[in-house]
């Protein structure tokens, strides 16, 4: 995260996207797209961006690389989380979480079944925090994104957002491991 500003002030998020993939490429990603031109539209900064096949253990080597670098404040994959064979983003996730983000499940599900009703009950998404570093496992079709991104993740990775927000507990995240 950089420098603390003045009360009230935006912090630009360094953000890396993920997509979650077996047929995707960069030039036809379109939910990859999506949450890159959100993001930065909101003044964030796109720090890092990869695609990967359905592999447990690849997502979850790329999601362990890059909650230790301190150039990536949080992680948004999307792809995966669904109830097929190949959906193991959500099991990815929680094999590197350290703390899970409960609510996130359940108030993107309330959001879904406002656009898409009782569908909404087969997406996993999920999120959590690993090494002081926000993770967020979305789902694979563009609208999602623009949903999780435009109802919650704009707002929780606004400082100015209130009553409270991601950005303003960055700083304690690792608090854990620090030195005592």
């Amino acid at each position: 995260m950089t420098n603390a500003p003045a009360k009230n002030e935006f912090i630009a998020v360094r953000i890396a996207v993920l997509t979650v993939s077996d047929s995707r490429s960069l030039s036809d990603d379109r939910s990859g797209d999506t949450l890159v031109a959100r993001l930065q539209a909101a003044g964030h900064i796109l720090a890092a961006r990869d695609i990967l096949p359905d592999d447990r253990e690849a997502i979850a080597d790329k999601l362990r690389q890059w909650s230790r670098d301190q150039s990536i404040d949080v992680v948004l994959s999307t792809g995966g989380t669904g109830l097929t064979g190949r959906d193991v983003s959500v099991e990815a996730h929680r094999d590197v979480y350290e703390k899970e983000i409960d609510a996130f499940s359940t108030v993107f599900t309330h959001i879904s079944m406002q656009k898409i009703g009782t569908s909404a009950v087969q997406s996993r998404a999920t999120g959590g925090v690993a090494n002081g570093t926000y993770m967020f496992a979305l789902p694979g079709s563009p609208g999602a994104c623009k949903d999780a991104w435009d109802e919650i993740l704009v707002k929780q990775l606004d400082i100015r957002h209130k009553p409270c927000n991601f950005v303003e507990i960055m700083p304690r995240l690792d608090e854990h491991l620090q030195r005592k």
